[in-house]
């Protein structure tokens, strides 16, 4: 699953990210085209068709490319940056392989183990009471099945060989996850905070906290992204947010995942 870049720590060098998935990239299609692999699929991210700030208004898609600079954390960088390496070979590849690429937003659902929650765990600190309350982030929650189903509609559909497809998912409030699973888990999410932190304070504490510093860009976030084109070209539709944390709070406790 994929992490939120406030979940994962950012590295001093950000090429200890930007190179491994560049390159890892290439030499994947590179295999595959000597093979003759008719389609590839390759998961990017969402935020590789961002804008700079998510605090601006408006629904970006497919045709937005992030702009790389430095001032962006690594992970978002590394992901921009990959793909577009990857689009570059099939640029110049004359062979019978295509490539489409699909872009996740926040992927949560049920987990294979414990030992590795990756982007749920956030949903696992929210049920422990680790956390004092929620930021005022946007995510927007993808299941990890959709997902997988999403791979493979872009795999198998004619028309998605050439294509980029958002996976995003439906836009969430923190807050609102919090409330979600206050509602469906009764005295299981107890501890689950529902009040919601002011953006000053989360800045504050993200002077001394680097994960937090990664994320005080989407505080406040407006930005969204719009999944019209898988599901116009592929028939693909994920289910509501509220559905997708609550099972996955639910498996995170039938595994004893929550601290």
């Amino acid at each position: 699953m994929l992490s939120p870049r406030w979940a994962r720590r950012t590295p001093r060098d950000p090429d200890v990210l930007i190179i491994p998935a560049r390159e890892g990239a290439l030499r994947v299609l590179r295999a595959d085209t000597a093979a003759g692999v008719k389609r590839v699929v390759m998961a990017s991210a969402a935020n590789a068709a961002s804008p700079d700030s998510y605090t601006e208004e408006g629904v970006t898609d497919e045709t937005l490319w992030t702009i790389d600079t430095p001032s962006l954390p690594a992970y978002r960088r590394s992901k921009t940056l990959a793909e577009k390496a990857a689009w570059n070979f099939m640029a110049n590849y004359a062979g019978p392989t295509t490539l489409a690429t699909v872009l996740p937003g926040a992927v949560f659902g049920p987990i294979l183990t414990p030992n590795n929650l990756g982007s749920v765990r956030i949903i696992a600190r929210m049920l422990g009471g680790k956390m004092p309350g929620t930021p005022k982030i946007g995510l927007e929650v993808v299941e990890v099945r959709d997902l997988a189903d999403l791979h493979i509609l872009a795999m198998r559909s004619p028309g998605a060989g050439g294509e980029r497809f958002l996976g995003t998912g439906e836009f969430v409030w923190m807050r609102e996850i919090a409330q979600a699973l206050r509602a469906a888990l009764g005295d299981a999410a107890a501890k689950v905070p529902t009040r919601e932190l002011p953006n000053f304070a989360v800045r504050i504490a993200a002077l001394f906290d680097p994960g937090l510093r990664a994320i005080s860009i989407s505080l406040g976030r407006r930005n969204r992204h719009t999944t019209a084109k898988a599901q116009r070209v592929l028939g693909w539709m994920p289910r509501p947010a509220a559905e997708t944390v609550v099972g996955c709070a639910t498996s995170l406790i039938e595994q004893g995942a929550v601290p």
